[in-house]
């Protein structure tokens, strides 16, 4: 048994966000319907590189759904969708602003077919406010935000993270508000709406940097590799590479001094607080790159580990998959397409003591199960 097994998603969605979270959903056991154009309304089904005509990028978000075609610009079409509506859990949606209610099927309507639809909405700058109605794509997000100022070297530009974080963490947000949603339901036997903004939840998961403004003005700075508050906490140099050492408490300081063969740094009155340790920071730096320039970063890491230091080598996404840590916890996945043989995927992390998650359905091709869910006498 599945945790979300009788729950019916149907996802309107594109891109990332939205469509990352109810492939978690469908993780857990939710049937999730990808509704769609019949020409196609996903965009990052043309995003490369590909295998076997299928976007890599569309495939990392899409697992274990179905996937059907309406036009919802048609009556017919709208007819169709609100026959799906009348016992679906939960619509998630990442149209623009009021185009849902245009056409008919905005919550206000579609609560009258069903009073228990949880609807989720997600956009770039929510439904209210001065940008309501424009288009929000993360990279955009991640430069209003502040994180992009955050982000990158000193005194070089402000520069996005690497992957699309304000979709990722949105996606998290789909599952949480959805999730609280049916919980609330089962107290009240009633659905309501989610508005889920991609700047509210960036603007929320800047942690640290946000609290130390609103609450002193402070304003971090790029500071490339290493922490606004912390010391040592950054990436060193060493032999062969890169390795991050995190020192995070006067504790692991001193063990850390032991380890690099300077146990006197401990009691330097430069370095006998943290505090103090962020005010002489860059003599610090210095001072332990060259040490740890004279060995490799495996011969640190192994040091490091019997001292309970935490420390990693700054890996290449090869090396990433290839670690044993990643290896020993099984989480690449392979999944049988029906026209394209087998795909791999990385696992949901949720790993239960009495569940298993299960991966069912590979990523669907466009319409890939439009004649399950045709209603007869809606069909052409």
């Amino acid at each position: 048994m599945q945790p979300l097994e009788n729950i019916k998603v149907l996802d309107l969605s594109r891109v990332y966000a939205a469509p990352a979270g109810s492939m978690i959903l469908a993780d857990l056991g939710a049937e999730v319907i990808r509704v769609e154009h019949p020409n196609g309304s996903d965009s990052m089904r043309d995003w490369g590189p590909f295998i076997h005509d299928q976007s890599t990028y569309y495939l990392c978000a899409n697992r274990n759904k179905k996937s059907i075609t309406i036009n919802l610009k048609s009556e017919e079409g709208r007819e169709q969708f609100k026959e799906l509506v009348k016992d679906a859990d939960i619509l998630l949606e990442n149209f623009k602003t009021g185009d849902m209610a245009r056409m008919g099927l905005g919550y206000e309507q579609l609560k009258q077919i069903n009073p228990r639809l949880i609807h989720c909405a997600v956009t770039g700058f929510g439904q209210t406010g001065p940008l309501a109605y424009e288009p929000g794509f993360d990279p955009v997000i991640q430069a209003m935000s502040g994180l992009m100022d955050v982000t990158g070297s000193p005194g070089g530009e402000p520069t996005k993270v690497g992957v699309p974080i304000a979709d990722i963490l949105t996606s998290h947000y789909v599952v949480m508000g959805v999730l609280a949603a049916l919980r609330m339901r089962d107290q009240t036997n009633e659905g309501q709406f989610i508005d889920l903004s991609l700047l509210d939840v960036q603007m929320s998961s800047l942690a640290n940097v946000a609290s130390a403004y609103v609450n002193t003005e402070f304003v971090s700075e790029r500071l490339g590799n290493r922490h606004n508050n912390v010391a040592p906490y950054q990436v060193f140099h060493c032999a062969d590479g890169l390795l991050m050492i995190c020192a995070g408490t006067d504790a692991q300081f001193h063990k850390l001094c032991t380890v690099l063969g300077h146990e006197e740094w401990a009691t330097d009155e430069r370095f006998l607080t943290n505090s103090l340790r962020k005010q002489h920071e860059s003599v610090l730096v210095e001072m332990i790159t060259n040490i740890t320039m004279t060995k490799t970063r495996d011969e640190w890491i192994e040091l490091l580990q019997q001292f309970k230091i935490p420390g990693g080598r700054v890996n290449t996404i090869a090396e990433a998959l290839e670690q044993p840590q990643f290896i020993a916890r099984d989480m690449v996945g392979e999944i049988e397409h029906p026209q394209y043989g087998k795909v791999k995927f990385i696992k949901n992390p949720l790993q239960f003591s009495n569940l298993n998650v299960q991966y069912k359905l590979a990523p669907p091709v466009l319409g890939e199960h439009t004649e399950q869910f045709q209603k007869p006498s809606l069909a052409k």
